[in-house]
């Protein structure tokens, strides 16, 4: 589990294409990697893979095709910036709120809009998801735990403060940019329920 609060930004340092696996090297600092080890949980940009091999300044992850194909990592080059987060520790606490590295679709950057010295993202998910998406409630958009503000239809807005741009990745962000979105497994539960006794009662 994590917390949808980023420790840090790593960068992609290279990416092996292997027999229906990619392998991911990604630099990190040596406070990320110092209490690591073979076998760990991180999320990078949301999506929770296992540490395969380590240095100091370099944790390598093994990517299979779903992955490839349900998440951004699919889009990753050589440079690309990615969002870092170690897994939750016993009695460790929860800035954002609960995530587990499981991503449920892919939403697309439709507007980005300067707010003072913040940013609104405007997002477009599928029908399929977008009944999760409820104004007040929590996303994790790139593995950041970010609080939804107006609905429409199938398009989310979301409200950046300076320091969230700062300390990840999406300051990066453009028009058509594909992002991670895990949705909130609360709302999903309190949806399906609700929805399941009004159908029963109807």
């Amino acid at each position: 589990m994590f917390s949808g609060i980023v420790e840090e930004k790593g960068s992609i340092k290279a990416i092996h294409q292997g027999n229906e696996i990619v392998k991911l090297e990604i630099g990190c600092s040596k406070n990320l990697s110092k209490d690591k080890q073979v076998g760990d949980s991180i999320s990078v940009d949301g999506v929770c893979l296992t540490i395969t091999e380590l240095t100091d300044d370099c944790l390598s992850f093994d990517a299979v095709q779903e992955t490839l194909d349900r998440t951004i990592i699919g889009n990753y080059k050589v440079g690309s910036v990615v969002n870092l987060e170690s897994s939750l520790k016993f009695g460790g606490s929860v800035g954002g709120h609960l995530m587990s590295g499981h991503i449920h679709l892919k939403g697309n950057i439709k507007e980005v809009l300067i707010v003072g010295d913040g940013k609104d993202l405007v997002i477009e998910t599928d029908d399929e998801w977008s009944k999760y998406v409820h104004e007040k409630g929590y996303i994790g958009i790139n593995g950041c735990s970010i609080t939804i503000g107006k609905v429409n239809e199938t398009r989310f807005k979301v409200h950046l403060i300076p320091e969230t741009l700062k300390s990840t990745n999406l300051d990066d962000l453009i028009f058509n940019d594909d992002v991670n979105l895990e949705i909130d497994q609360s709302t999903i539960a309190i949806v399906d329920t609700t929805t399941r006794i009004l159908s029963n009662k109807g």
